[in-house]
């Protein structure tokens, strides 16, 4: 048999590989990119969220959710559940509708689309006569009212989407008992909203967007009671008993109007203008609640004053005396209130306000004084302040875990204590296996740390640097204090707030210690802080020391930004991680590179200029080494330099072409023999037809010239305790990766600890190593004598891992942009490279150590490398032997923000965001699989269950939480069900069963 097998192919390594690797997206963490429709379910209790993408989300109780993707990807204008029932409808800007539903599958429930369905008008209408501006779902079930913009509502059965032609209510059928006189002031022009009865299913209210309103009688198809409005219509809201309605309107108003058991004609009760006189914004949407001691809760959106609050964004309160306006961020696309849906009781008696913005989700208490906002456990506002790194640490020890949740809990008190008002459903997944954490550094200055252990991304808890610096801000300013008297009553709500005070203040490098609690934070403006976590509040000084990264070089002028000037004296800090020692690089650019080893006390910088060692016990710099070649003139300009050197540009342009002109005047002869021009253009041609041989993604490795720009950037610091000067002896050592494809090793004396005060640590360069291509290093990893990865600095004294094997022999890989090299210690001579770009054609992004866990033995695991290509594609590749594994497609190559932002975990998931809010987090082990897998128990669906096969067919979505396996078999089913369906013998017999039954 073996000589059938291909070569290299090994059976056994292949079952191993099935039951180690397999690449799943898993869930989407963070605040929906482009949010553009909101429903919720009373009786699910199931909040739905679409998008301009065509992404239908729903949510419920921590760990619920569902998510859905229209095929046609246009914005989703409405969503409306249907009452009582697993199912949903979303109406598209295309005109189309769609009808989803919540099934059990396996265990589980999974959101599917059933049918879609485009309304059509006779032909040679308009497109406005069908053009969909309103739904209501009835309470029967049964069908969906569809007002238009031609002021006619159609009738549509569900859930076939059949429309029931002869139940169609005409404008001209609504105007038939109103005065001439008001009609011809007022035609009834586009359908704004129909409002069912809320205890007569037989009459349904409509409003038309001149200010007529009508309630339609659906048994004896006529209108029973027409209200005469002097204003547009924007929104419609009946009162619980259905004995009054408010209407609001595009001037700011809004008017409550009587429904009388005669035909008498209806007078307004109450018409207010709440922040009149002057011209306002129209109030969009209202409620009005009411509650056991008689006073009602008032809630509308908009309504404020033109001139000068017209660019704001509120929901105002109005509870009584009690008035609160709301002030959004970032604009309101829709809200709900969260009551009493009972049909029995009496009241309202609201409990919350949810409101969806455009960058957020806002809760608000409406039973606790002062309506304070609840903490979200999902949906968090990532954005609040642009992201601009990521870390991830993977299996948090549990006291550090609880020190960070505390830390957390004192900054939230200003939160209410509800209980998350959104909880249907039920959280079925297992208990997540550890603790993780991922970290994002913002713009601001801030880091924030989220439980990544599951389905929920969650807040834990808020650092922010800005304290240690004078900024324009002052940190104590506070921007809901209001004045006794202001009117409005405006109170700013919301975390989102994406202007920051100073763009030197963001955060570009994050590394957190989980075994000592030590932090390292390091941001644009050269500025690295040592942090350790204090449970209490604290006010002391932070210590300050300057890495000169030019101090043995002349001629160069930082042209950059200046660095950030910082506090005089003692600085209160809250609890939590509180910086005690700064490190201010010179020049201040952006740190590019940042390691930190808790062990030995010391902490690793990098920037464009070259990289320092610091030492935060004993508060000194150790070294610094300048990587600056003469050439990099643009290291020196900054990221915030709006200097380009475009002259340096175009110089280096106009050069190529004169010596392309120069060259190719050589070779047509100046000078040479004919032979010798023959040769050359034989040569020339060769060369030519070389490069057009390889493959469009092959290219050849080039060697880099070493005056290209950033040759000195420092790409990676790595701490190893390692054989750098002899195979005898092993000593910490220190490694830095350049752009310029240079590795340098520095060894290092560490005092022992009793002397660890008394003694400096001590630097010396050992190994300067330069790859030939020049290409840049993008990451550096000792193995051990067994040919593992060196632990992490502590983890052997945690009893965490095994002691590094000092036995055999050690061996260095260095990953470049380009190609894996294997080195043997401590000769630094070449054994093993594995050549990427010229074999693929593709470079390395991102590399990280990955521990894989069989799915079949826990007695199994390997460690691995997790590649990220700048084409988007994801690579296993073994260690130490560097052989490709398997390849997944996982980021598109175009969206370059994504790759950027990729992060690794250290057990084979990853995130990256797929949008400025989103996090995409995926797998690659077949044993760590976080996704949502979650039940919603309902009544099955009883009435009108037939489906159109092809709908069926053609139309079916599932929820993430399932795998195609599930969706084979559904399709599976339903051929066989088309397939009997189409059976005529087999109908008959059906027919001849059912009868003789009866």
């Amino acid at each position: 048999m073996r000589r059938f097998l291909r070569p290299g192919h090994d059976p056994v390594r292949e079952r191993l590989k099935r039951d180690l690797f397999q690449f799943n997206k898993t869930v989407e963490h963070g605040f929906p990119h482009q949010p553009s429709a909101l429903g919720y379910s009373p009786f699910l209790r199931l909040m739905a969220i679409g998008t301009r993408s065509g992404a239908i989300k729903l949510y419920g109780a921590p760990g619920v959710e569902f998510m859905g993707l229209h095929e046609e990807n246009n914005t989703v204008m409405q969503v409306h559940f249907i009452p009582d029932q697993g199912q949903l409808v979303t109406l598209l800007d295309d005109n189309s509708l769609h009808l989803w539903t919540l099934k059990q599958h396996g265990g589980a429930s999974e959101l599917r689309e059933e049918h879609r369905f485009t309304l059509k008008g006779p032909p040679g209408s308009p497109p406005s006569a069908t053009q969909i501006t309103a739904v209501l779902p009835h309470s029967s079930r049964e069908v969906l009212y569809l007002g238009t913009e031609s002021g006619n509502i159609f009738v549509v059965e569900l859930p076939t989407f059949t429309v029931l032609e002869d139940r169609t209510i005409t404008s001209e059928a609504v105007l038939q008992r109103v005065s001439e006189d008001y009609c011809n002031r007022r035609s009834c022009e586009l359908v704004e909203a129909i409002r069912e009865h809320p205890k007569n299913p037989d009459q349904i209210l409509i409003g038309y967007s001149r200010g007529f309103i009508a309630l339609w009688d659906l048994q004896n198809s006529k209108v029973t009671h027409h209200f005469l409005g002097s204003q547009q219509l924007e929104n419609l809201y009946w009162q619980r008993d259905g004995s009054k309605f408010i209407s609001c309107h595009y001037d700011g108003s809004y008017t409550q109007w009587p429904v009388s058991s005669d035909n008498r004609q209806p007078e307004p009760l109450e018409n207010l203008v709440p922040y009149g006189p002057f011209p306002c914004k129209a109030i969009s949407k209202i409620y009005w609640q009411t509650t056991k001691n008689g006073v009602p809760y008032i809630i509308f959106q908009g309504g404020m004053p033109r001139a000068s609050y017209g660019d704001r964004h509120s929901i105002s309160v109005v509870h009584g005396s009690q008035q609160t306006a709301f002030d959004f961020t970032s604009r309101v696309i829709d809200f709900f209130i969260i009551f009493s849906s009972e049909p029995t009781a009496e009241f309202d008696d609201p409990s919350a306000m949810v409101v969806l913005a455009e960058e957020e989700l806002v809760v608000i208490d409406l039973k606790t004084a002062g309506w304070p906002a609840v903490h979200p456990p999902y949906l968090a506002s990532l954005h609040c302040s642009a992201i601009t790194c990521s870390h991830h640490v993977s299996n948090i020890p549990l006291k550090l875990w609880e020190r960070i949740i505390s830390a957390g809990s004192k900054q939230n008190i200003h939160y209410s204590n509800m209980a998350w008002p959104i909880d249907g459903g039920t959280n079925i997944a297992p208990d997540p296996l550890q603790r993780d954490l991922l970290l994002t550094g913002h713009e601001d200055g801030t880091v924030r740390f989220w439980d990544a252990s599951g389905v929920c991304l969650h807040l834990l808890y808020k650092l922010s640097t800005v304290r240690v610096f004078l900024t324009d801000a002052d940190p104590n300013d506070n921007m809901n204090t209001l004045g006794e008297d202001e009117w409005p009553p405006l109170r700013k709500v919301g975390t989102f707030d994406p202007y920051s005070d100073d763009p030197r203040l963001g955060i570009q490098k994050i590394y957190l210690c989980k075994y000592s609690g030590y932090l390292a934070v390091a941001g644009t403006a050269g500025q690295v802080l040592v942090m350790e976590l204090n449970d209490e509040d604290a006010e002391h000084v932070v210590d300050h020391a300057e890495a000169d990264l030019l101090q043995d070089q002349e001629g160069y002028r930082w042209k950059g930004h200046e660095k950030l000037k910082t506090r005089d004296g003692p600085v209160r800090f809250e609890a939590g991680f509180q910086p005690f020692v700064l490190v201010q690089c010179q020049p201040p650019a952006v740190v590019t590179s940042l390691a930190l080893h808790s062990e030995w006390k010391l902490v690793a910088f990098g920037t464009s200029h070259g990289f320092g060692l610091f030492d935060h016990q004993q508060k000194r710099l150790v070294f610094v080494k300048c990587t600056l070649h003469p050439s990099d003139q643009l290291a020196l300009e900054g990221p915030l330099s709006r200097v380009k050197s475009l002259k340096k540009s175009l110089r280096q342009s106009f050069r190529r072409i004169r010596r392309s002109r120069v060259s190719s005047r050589k070779r047509r002869g100046g000078g040479g023999n004919a032979s010798e021009v023959q040769e050359a253009n034989a040569r020339f041609d060769q060369d030519a037809l070389q490069e057009m041989e390889l493959a469009p993604v092959q290219r050849k490795i080039e060697a880099r010239s070493a005056e290209d720009s950033f040759t000195g950037f420092v790409r990676t610091l790595y701490f190893a305790d390692t054989f750098l000067r002899d195979s005898s002896r092993h000593c910490p050592s220190l490694w830095a990766g350049t752009n310029g494809g240079t590795v340098y090793a520095f060894c290092l004396r560490v005092p022992p600890a009793e002397r660890r005060m008394d003694e400096p640590v001590r630097a010396e360069q050992a190994k300067e190593i330069q790859l030939m291509h020049r290409a840049p290093v993008v990451g550096i990893l000792v193995l051990d004598g067994r040919s593992t990865p060196l632990p992490e600095p502590l983890e052997v004294a945690h009893d965490l891992s095994k002691s590094p094997d000092m036995q055999g022999s050690h061996q260095l890989l260095v990953v470049s942009e380009e190609q894996f090299k294997v080195f043997t210690l401590p000769k630094v001579s070449s054994k093993l490279k594995l050549k990427l770009t010229a074999l693929e054609g593709c470079r390395v992004r991102k590399v990280t150590v990955a521990n894989f866990g069989s799915c079949k033995t826990d007695d199994y695991s390997e460690n691995d490398l997790a590649v990220l290509t700048n084409l988007g594609d994801i690579q296993i590749i073994s260690l130490p032997f560097l052989k490709l594994q398997i390849r997944y497609p996982c980021i598109r190559k175009e969206d370059v923000s994504g790759i950027a932002s990729c992060v690794f975990t250290k057990y084979g998931q990853g995130f990256y965001l797929i949008s400025p809010s989103e996090f995409e987090r995926f797998s690659l082990s077949t044993k760590w699989l976080v996704e949502p897998r979650c039940i919603v128990d309902m009544p099955e669906v009883t009435s009108n269950n037939h489906v159109h096969k092809s709908g069926m067919e053609n139309a079916t979505r599932k929820s993430r939480s399932l795998g195609d396996s599930g969706e084979d078999e559904r399709k599976t089913g339903r051929l066989m069900e088309h397939a009997l369906l189409n059976d005529e013998k087999v109908l008959k017999e059906i027919q001849c069963t059912l009868e003789g039954g009866r």
